[in-house]
């Protein structure tokens, strides 16, 4: 759209920190019937894509990763199923993202979707946490719990931690600390990172849907870029 008179805009940071204070609403806990629902949505998903593949990659994650408000088909990981079947690689994509998972909720749900012959685990777990303002320790320590299940259930699977940043509503220290505990945890455990998973989609307008939430169609190509950057090199 082309304008006529030139229109100050806030800050990219300070649009990121609104998408992110905004995130946990259109993640929050849902009711007993909706998550039921969504969890047969993430089920139905799971299981659509037919394929003879042998390796099999789950993408573990929240509404971010569930494609909230989008066709099943445009969310990140379908991106990723469609180049890697442009490329010809032997390889299923796994979406179990649900909308409203914490670390906590994740970690009991997380052995649930885990199959003898997945390849490789991406886990997109943490935002929720951060927003609610959850004890550091206890973030890490659900995430760590989650990276030892999969190690422990699939030992020789290949295991991505995708990292996320909060606004800093609940201080710097906090908000640094919170930001830390993806790269530390990575390295600690020897898995792969993502650095920041929503690297240049998150607060911009273009790229959000009309809750300036979720990515848009546009948006989740350019998060699956983020993730294929990491992924890509590793199949």
């Amino acid at each position: 759209m082309t304008l006529t008179k030139k229109i100050p805009h806030p800050s990219k940071q300070l649009m990121f920190c609104y998408f992110l204070t905004f995130l946990l609403l259109g993640c929050g806990e849902k009711t007993p019937e909706k998550k039921a629902v969504e969890e047969s949505q993430v089920e139905e998903e799971a299981v659509s894509v037919v394929s003879d593949s042998k390796n099999k990659i789950l993408f573990f994650g929240d509404s971010l990763t569930a494609g909230y408000g989008l066709e099943m088909g445009q969310s990140y990981p379908s991106v990723i199923q469609q180049k890697i079947d442009s490329l010809g690689l032997d390889y299923q994509v796994i979406n179990a993202g649900l909308s409203g998972e914490t670390t906590a909720s994740g970690k009991n749900r997380l052995e649930w979707v885990l199959e003898e012959d997945i390849s490789i685990v991406i886990i997109e777990l943490g935002a929720n946490d951060g927003l609610r303002g959850v004890p550091l320790k206890e973030t890490e320590s659900n995430l760590r719990s989650m990276v030892d299940m999969v190690q422990v259930k699939l030992p020789n699977a290949k295991i991505v931690l995708a990292g996320m940043k909060i606004p800093p509503n609940m201080g710097p220290e906090y908000t640094s600390r919170f930001e830390n505990i993806f790269p530390e945890l990575a390295e600690e455990e020897n898995v792969h990172l993502i650095p920041f998973l929503l690297e240049n989609v998150g607060g911009i307008p273009d790229l959000n849907q009309s809750d300036g939430i979720h990515p848009t169609e546009e948006g989740q190509k350019i998060v699956a870029q983020n993730v294929w950057d990491v992924l890509g090199p590793i199949l």
